[in-house]
């Protein structure tokens, strides 16, 4: 239950860059971090990682020897992680500067990105520069993942958002709706930026 309640709080304290007002479930988690190696040591990047729903399920996935950075922007959020997390890498970060945060810390190599940043809620501009720093993080072997709300495609920016993907990558897949989250939502996997 604190979990909810930290990210309520995040969620009051500044709506405008949170796009949910609960965790994402466990089944969405799931659908999400399944692009997560499971043998070698991967490096996985996940960005807004909120309370730490999705970190909790890629850690199950990660081999010893992997690498989890989670890349949070709400300072509030990087201290609950450190605190609840301690495992995890948690950076105080901005994902449109996920190419310098790489660099500082050592990695030069991305083998998945798991994303639960509010897409809707950013423009055309931030959306773009987003992706090419995720593009460039995973190359030609690596792969993205994100998540929309159902109820959301029904509006233009979120049809543009996956036109979008569409014109990033050369492989978007979509997942089935997982109606076991609040509210319903589906998964985007990435893979192959085009140059």
């Amino acid at each position: 239950m604190s979990e909810t309640r930290e990210f309520l709080t995040a969620f009051l304290r500044r709506p405008t860059t949170m796009g949910a007002v609960a965790p994402s479930s466990e089944r969405l988690a799931t659908v999400l971090a399944s692009v997560v190696p499971t043998a070698g040591s991967p490096v996985v990047v996940e960005l807004g990682p909120g309370t730490g729903a999705v970190s909790a399920v890629i850690a199950e996935r990660l081999p010893p020897g992997a690498r989890h950075l989670a890349v949070e922007l709400d300072a509030d959020l990087v201290a609950y992680l450190r605190r609840t997390r301690p495992e995890l890498e948690v950076v105080h970060g901005d994902a449109r500067e996920l190419g310098k945060v790489l660099v500082e810390q050592g990695v030069d190599r991305v083998d998945a990105v798991i994303c639960g940043l509010p897409w809707a809620l950013f423009d055309d501009a931030t959306q773009a520069e987003i992706l090419a720093e995720i593009s460039r993080a995973i190359g030609t072997t690596g792969a993205f993942t994100t998540f929309a709300y159902l109820h959301g495609m029904a509006l233009g920016a979120a049809r543009r958002f996956r036109s979008t993907l569409r014109g990033a990558f050369e492989e978007v897949l979509v997942s089935a709706t997982v109606w076991r989250n609040v509210p319903p939502a589906f998964v985007y996997v990435c893979r192959r930026p085009r140059a």
